[in-house]
């Protein structure tokens, strides 16, 4: 079945403050719920940023039901940031995702009364890291991060370092983009060594059991 809801109706694309930009877009839809693919093509050559921020910002709740196919579209950005696309792509699937007008005004409530501060702060700056292969590199990382999204309630804290990272991307901020990545990175790290120990101990309170006391066990049989 085809998609009949009305397109965003934006007169142009958004081009000051990208905090205006989300809630431009979030003020421009009509009453019908509207697509993610709808989003997308009301975007300008900032597409990239402002797309992973806008689906990043609902993940910052704590254990937040549905995060989990939220990050699948992060991740799919974050890896075609590594192999340079022009524009983003998604699958048909979450191009039809459908965005209700409450889910959007929240969303730019949020970025407007929150993020503030980062446009504040953020400007181009640190050129070396924000072009190139820094670009690139950032992209892994939020990637790498979206999939820590997937995971049972562990969305906070990646969530808001792929935000920072996103901030960083939109306005060419190199610092900004390197403290998205420092968090994530720190977050992937920490998370790693703690499902580590978890599979190491449990394998080693099971042999332990097995070799000093294996009627603990019978128990379990």
């Amino acid at each position: 079945m085809s998609d009949t809801s009305p397109p965003v109706n934006i007169e142009a694309a958004p081009q000051g403050g990208f905090i205006d930009a989300i809630v431009e877009i979030a003020g421009a839809r009509s009453d019908a719920p509207q697509t993610l693919g709808h989003v997308v093509d009301a975007l300008d050559d900032r597409a990239f940023g402002l797309l992973i921020l806008i689906l990043a910002i609902p993940c910052l709740v704590p254990g937040l039901p549905g995060a989990q196919l939220i990050a699948i579209p992060i991740f799919l950005l974050g890896l075609q940031i590594v192999f340079g696309r022009n524009e983003p792509w998604l699958p048909g699937w979450a191009m039809r995702a459908k965005l209700k007008p409450e889910w959007l005004t929240a969303i730019a409530d949020f970025a407007s009364k929150r993020l503030r501060w980062t446009e504040r702060l953020s400007r181009p700056r640190w050129r070396f890291i924000a072009h190139g292969a820094g670009e690139k590199i950032l992209g892994l990382i939020i990637a790498l991060a979206a999939v820590t999204i997937m995971l049972p309630i562990t969305n906070t804290i990646p969530s808001l370092a792929i935000t920072v990272a996103a901030v960083g991307l939109l306005q060419r901020d190199g610092m900004f983009m390197l403290g998205g990545a420092t968090l994530a990175l720190g977050w992937i790290t920490a998370l790693g060594i703690l499902i580590f120990g978890l599979i190491t101990g449990a394998g080693f309170a099971a042999s332990f059991v097995a070799d000093h006391a294996p009627w603990v066990a019978e128990w379990f049989k």
